[in-house]
């Protein structure tokens, strides 16, 4: 499964974001069932990306 251009743009943003903060990113990962894009960044920052770009932080 090949991540959206919307979940792309909004994972490059999401990720330069988390840099900018010193937060490594330690995980980019698509959930196959849904299509969302996860991204775990530093130790507990969970972001999910649907596949129309929009985002939400889980934790």
């Amino acid at each position: 499964m090949i991540p959206t251009l919307e979940q792309k743009t909004q994972c490059y943003v999401l990720c330069c974001w988390f840099t900018k903060l010193y937060l490594p990113i330690n995980i980019v990962r698509m959930d196959e069932r849904t299509g969302n894009v996860f991204i775990l960044a530093g130790e507990e920052n969970i972001i999910e990306i649907y596949p129309n770009g929009k985002w939400r932080y889980i934790g």
